[in-house]
């Protein structure tokens, strides 16, 4: 048990490195770019690589440094690292999972009426309004992230890895007898507001995605008799529909990450299972490290070209 452990912590490690260096090189691919061109959808691919970013490097410092280096008799001082770091980490995940509904959001609004829209624009398409919804993503982020700071989280005395620390592996952690509710009521709020409804969004939002991709293939028409300007038009809809397949394929990983999430914490608690931690951390970072590639290789920010400019 303690060599799998052991072997999920180096994999996990692993994994958050890729996650580090595709975060940042998305980041870079994005800012390459002139302030002044930057759009909205750019905008929210940064905010979410940020967030990916600040998540993959707090969870790494929670559970690696923190998590293992303090113990019961651990000072105020240390109580309130272990606070601030969760809140770190919890405001990384819940900013993480915004910009993700936040482009799933927009690309379907960009996707619904493109035929008959032709080019015009959408709300989010201003590139104030998109600056203006990411505030009130951090902001949001912020607000339900706020709670760790002043929960009490209560270790009793079960046989995990992690008994003696002052930063439990479930951040909600209580006994059944005597167990704040506080803590009750913030855990159910956070699963309902932070994982169940985002989840039931982007599947929503993938699925409407799917059929209006449906309907425009159907609606091609052949290539050879089409006008020049009709080409340049095919071409450009060919690099949103792989734009699009790219934030599918990050759906469907957002979908099976936070599923397993889910099942993880409301079926289990450290007690029942000795390698909690580093379960949790597996679960957390997957999305964090996996999704920038998805994108940066949909949307050719990470193509040959570029990476020869770097």
């Amino acid at each position: 048990m303690v060599d799998f452990s052991i072997s999920l912590l180096s994999l996990t490690t692993f994994i958050s490195c890729l996650g580090f260096v595709g975060n940042v090189f998305l980041i870079i691919a994005i800012l390459q770019t002139k302030h002044s061109r930057v759009k909205p959808f750019e905008l929210f691919l940064l905010g979410l690589a940020v967030a990916n970013l600040e998540e993959i490097l707090i969870v790494n410092i929670y559970n690696i440094t923190i998590h293992r280096s303090f113990n019961a008799t651990t000072t105020t001082t240390g109580t309130f690292l272990c606070h601030f770091f969760k809140f770190l980490t919890v405001f990384g995940e819940i900013s993480s999972i915004l910009f993700t509904i936040l482009i799933s959001i927009f690309r379907y609004l960009k996707l619904r009426t493109a035929n008959k829209r032709v080019n015009l624009p959408i709300f989010l398409d201003n590139i104030r309004s998109a600056w203006m919804v990411s505030g009130v993503c951090v902001m949001m982020s912020v607000l339900l992230s706020f709670p760790v700071l002043i929960i009490s989280p209560q270790d009793h005395a079960v046989n995990t890895t992690r008994n003696s620390s002052a930063c439990p592996p479930d951040f909600f952690q209580c006994s059944q007898d005597d167990c704040p509710i506080l803590n009750r009521v913030y855990k159910y709020l956070f699963i309902l507001l932070c994982n169940l409804l985002p989840l039931f969004i982007v599947t929503v939002t993938s699925i409407l995605i799917i059929m209006v991709l449906l309907r425009q293939r159907n609606a091609v028409q052949p290539a050879e008799s089409m006008s020049g300007s009709s080409q340049f038009r095919r071409t450009k809809d060919q690099k949103l529909q792989r734009s699009t397949i790219a934030i599918l394929a990050a759906m469907g990983l957002f979908q099976v990450d936070w599923t397993l999430y889910l099942v993880f914490h409301l079926t289990l608690s450290p007690s029942d299972l000795p390698f909690w931690a580093e379960m949790e951390f597996f679960i957390s970072t997957s999305y964090t490290s996996i999704s920038p590639y998805v994108y940066g290789i949909g949307n050719n920010l990470f193509s040959l070209r570029i990476l020869s400019k770097k």
